[in-house]
């Protein structure tokens, strides 16, 4: 029996919650790929590299809860849905890898996660959300220079160097 594209987000997320990494990873195809841009490493693939994937994370964050933001949006042939959500967490754990250490500081943000589904099952699953919002929360510090600060000039400035050397290289080794 195939079950509904919104019946398999819902119960994700409960499983996810409720950190029953099995029924988790049940609903998932054997080849899913979920795509995270907080992961620092290639997509999760199969269904062990999800599992993987979310220990790290609850690891991390024991805390971590993941809620949606009604109402999903689905493609006109029901396999594709794009769920906006919320996610809260305390950074209390090592997050491996890479190996970050804990900072204690809590995070919340929101995203979207597009979910493909075939066969009744979640094939690929893509999460994006503002990065830098979410480091800046756990790091403490401010990563987005405040509009024409000395630090944007800076910034500014470093990045025309760097293209300068970077044209400068392309143009020396023919590539351009």
């Amino acid at each position: 029996m195939n079950i509904s594209l919104n019946d398999l987000v819902y119960e994700l997320l409960d499983a996810w919650n409720a950190r029953d990494f099995d029924r988790m990873v049940e609903l998932m195809s054997p080849d899913v790929e979920w795509y995270d841009l907080g992961n620092f490493h290639p997509p999760a693939r199969g269904r062990d590299g999800v599992r993987a994937f979310a220990r790290s994370v609850l690891a991390a964050f024991p805390d971590f809860k993941y809620e949606i933001i009604p109402p999903l949006c689905f493609s006109a042939d029901g396999t594709r849905c794009a769920m906006l959500w919320s996610i809260t967490a305390t950074h209390t754990g090592y997050y491996s890898p890479p190996g970050f250490a804990p900072t204690n500081r809590s995070v919340k943000f929101t995203g979207v996660d597009v979910v493909e589904c075939q066969g009744g099952k979640i094939t690929r699953v893509l999460s994006l959300f503002d990065l830098v919002d979410a480091a800046e929360q756990l790091l403490g510090v401010k990563l987005r220079p405040a509009q024409r600060s000395l630090r944007e000039k800076l910034l500014v400035f470093l990045q025309r160097i760097s293209a300068f050397f970077a044209r400068k290289r392309k143009k020396k080794t023919g590539e351009g």
